[in-house]
């Protein structure tokens, strides 16, 4: 079956970033199919803004401590009562920081950069609650989003929170710590059963030194570096960590992990063809780990526009979100209610669950999350309670108790952008396109007797308000 052009402009658009804004869809509608990428790719060339949302007093005060990622403090002046003061500016920080990278998601020009950012958060997962080196690795990854992986991978490996994260602080010659290496290279690059128990050993002995300042800086401590011969994956030498992670990007196998990975996250999170991803593995290899040029050969081929391949994916909370707001422009009264939504949905940022980052695909829907996710245009509608019960989990509610959390969804919605987008449409075409707009299926069929029983027709904006509510609250709308 052909997919039409506004379904192939929609599916890029869930893709390569959060969804249609529909402020500009108009806009986009004017451009040839040919434009639509490049476009997406222009908009994201310029460097990001860093977003420094730390205490001034609390960067004075990381000063005097030691292993900060931990909170562990060395300087013995530092008092019990300093150390908790600074956890607990430290967690507010981290919501600041959530909630600006957030709203760069869903207004921000730069919607390539913010998804692959979302995808390498992910990729690179470390949970830490210093915001000062949380806010680095933020910005290694916004701004290595779509340019070298060798780069990013270099800069985010000698990035303090992940060495923090990775216990590579710890990592000395004469008692070498695996955890670094090893995570290195089963999620990060070659991934699990491409390389040996004996590999991690010796890569570890390789990263003995690797550490970090106070301030967050990368420092190589010669003293606890095992200058010894080490052999990883058949080569033998006086390797460093920097040898150790040329020798993984020497490896095919670290473009095709990553070229895989990358497929199930922009293209298709089930069907991923073996032939395909080894075609475009070699073909990120071969450009140098370009990571421009692999995504010029996904979104500009003609398989990913192929109707297998549209509305497959299970919108992850964050997608959820965005989208939504990108679709009914709202004003919050609240904005970090928006932090409980994340928790209640399964998806705080810089939170992820474990070092492996979150699992996507079918594990973001469960019987709570699922009549959540369908509630929710319900519940921004009529400014309702989240009557939600998160588990505890300190890192995650980010201090707070859980009888903090509950939060009222207190938004403004503004319809005019929807209403504008659909003023030319009639009465009986209204329901069908709107859910062609809202539904990423190659055949949008909504059933129009249930959907009529359950919207207001008196007036033209009374039926899309209804209607778009109604659409977004069904199955259908939780996939792109």
């Amino acid at each position: 079956m052909p997919v039409s052009i506004q379904l192939k402009l929609q599916h890029l658009l869930w893709r390569a970033g959060f969804g249609p804004d529909t402020a500009g869809w108009q806009h986009w509608n004017t451009l040839p199919e040919t434009a639509w990428w490049p476009k997406l790719k222009t908009a994201s060339a310029p460097p990001p803004s860093y977003f420094d949302v730390a205490d001034g007093a609390l960067k004075g005060l990381f000063m005097g401590v030691g292993e900060v990622g931990k909170m562990e403090p060395r300087d013995k002046k530092l008092t019990d009562d300093q150390k908790k003061r600074a956890r607990k500016q430290s967690r507010e920080d981290l919501r600041s920081l959530n909630l600006i990278w957030l709203e760069e998601m869903v207004h921000g020009k730069a919607q390539l950069r913010e998804k692959m950012a979302l995808f390498w958060h992910g990729h690179f997962s470390s949970r830490n609650i210093n915001i000062l080196y949380q806010q680095q690795l933020l910005h290694i990854i916004r701004s290595h989003a779509l340019g070298n992986f060798g780069d990013l991978l270099r800069a985010v490996s000698k990035s303090a929170a992940m060495l923090a994260f990775l216990n590579n602080q710890q990592n000395k010659k004469q008692h070498p710590n695996e955890n670094f290496a090893r995570e290195v290279m089963e999620l990060f690059t070659l991934g699990r059963g491409n390389y040996t128990e004996t590999d991690i050993k010796e890569a570890a002995r390789a990263f003995t030194g690797w550490g970090f300042k106070l301030n967050g800086e990368f420092v190589f401590r010669r003293f606890f570096h095992d200058t010894e011969p080490k052999t990883v994956l058949g080569q033998t030498g006086q390797f460093d960590g920097d040898a150790v992670l040329d020798i993984l990007l020497e490896q095919r196998q670290t473009a095709r992990f990553i070229a895989r990975k990358l497929y199930r996250f922009l293209v298709n999170e089930e069907n991923i063809p073996d032939e395909r991803i080894q075609q475009l593995g070699d073909r990120f290899y071969d450009s140098g780990y370009d990571i421009t040029a692999l995504l010029d050969a996904i979104f500009a081929s003609d398989w990913f526009y192929a109707p297998e391949n549209i509305g497959r994916k299970i919108k992850s909370p964050v997608e959820l979100w965005v989208g939504l707001r990108r679709t009914l422009p709202l004003t919050l009264d609240d904005p970090e209610g928006q932090l409980v939504l994340q928790k209640a949905l399964g998806q705080v940022l810089l939170y992820p669950p474990n070092v492996a980052g979150w699992p996507g695909g079918r594990s973001w829907i469960d019987s709570t999350s699922l009549m959540l996710r369908l509630r929710l245009p319900h519940i921004i509608a009529a400014q309702s309670d989240l009557d939600i019960s998160p588990k505890d989990d300190d890192d995650q509610m980010m201090g707070r108790q859980r009888s903090k959390l509950a939060r009222r969804l207190a938004v403004a919605v503004d319809w005019q952008p929807l209403e504008r987008a659909f003023a030319n449409t009639s009465e009986p075409d209204m329901i069908p396109d709107l859910a062609r707009y809202l539904w990423q299926l190659p055949e949008a069929n909504p059933p129009l007797g249930v959907l009529q029983k359950h919207t207001q027709a008196g007036t033209k904006t009374a039926l899309i308000q209804s209607a778009a509510l109604q659409l977004m609250a069904t199955p259908e709308y939780q996939l792109c």
